[in-house]
Order: structure tokens, then sequence, then C-alpha cells
């Protein structure tokens, strides 16, 4: 099991690892309040919802004009998860390489304490207090 400083040190390199792949493709969310958080944590570029109004598919087809790879970012309760997979057809679909590891990792480091991306900022703060009482022992 991983300490707190551990948590916030994998975390962190997850979300630089974001920040870099953000500025080469589109990184999609589920909603203005994810754009937020990960603008929150430094991540402020490419980042975009889904389509308002369109269907998943075509929301895939416009993104695929413009890209051949995305990172798809959903939430990871099930409602996020069966969005992810579809949004994975979708694209794939339409030849884009989805990039979902980085979700991936963030529901293993997160540990079921949160379920979503505009909980992020949050998380991390609470992970540096911690790691900051176990550093003054």
């Amino acid at each position: 099991m991983l300490t707190p400083e551990e948590r916030l040190e994998e975390i962190m390199k997850v979300l630089d690892e974001l920040e870099e792949l953000s500025s080469t493709m589109p990184v999609v969310v589920e909603g203005l309040k994810d754009i937020e958080a990960l603008r929150r944590l430094g991540i402020e570029r490419n980042v975009m919802t889904l389509g308002r109004g369109a269907t998943l598919f075509t929301f895939c087809e416009e993104v695929s004009r413009s890209t051949k790879e995305v990172v798809v970012l959903t939430d990871w309760d099930r409602k996020g998860g069966r969005l992810a997979r579809t949004l994975k057809e979708g694209f794939e679909a339409n030849d884009v390489r989805v990039i979902d590891h980085i979700r991936t990792k963030l529901v293993i480091l997160s540990k079921k304490e949160i379920k979503d991306i505009e909980s992020l900022p949050t998380f991390v703060t609470r992970l540096k207090s911690l790691a900051a009482l176990a550093e003054g022992r």
C-alpha cells in the first residue's frame, strides 16, 4: 500500500504526463467543472467537453477531423466508465488512437476515495497535507 507521499508523487507524475500530452492532442472530459479542475491542477491546453446536442459518435467524427490521438478522461463512476468505452469505440471507428491509461492510473491511485475529475484538486491538496504531516514526524 502506498503512503500519502508516494500516492501524491505518482499522481503528480500522471498529471505531468497529462499536461505533456495536452500539448499535442485533445483531452476529452465530461463537463465544465472538469475543465476547471484540470486548470487548477495546471492543465490548461486542449481540454474539451463533450459536444452538447450532438451524439457521441458525431462528436468523435468531428474531433477526428483534426487529430489522430485523443486522451479520454471521463469520471470513474459507472456512467463515466460506460462513456469512456463508448468514446473509445467511436474514436477508434474513426481511426483515432485513444489514450486511456491516464484515467486508469488515476482510478488506481485514488483508491475509490474520489470518483470524478472535479474532486482531483481537493484530493491532491489532502494528500499534500497528509504528506506534510508524515514528514513532520
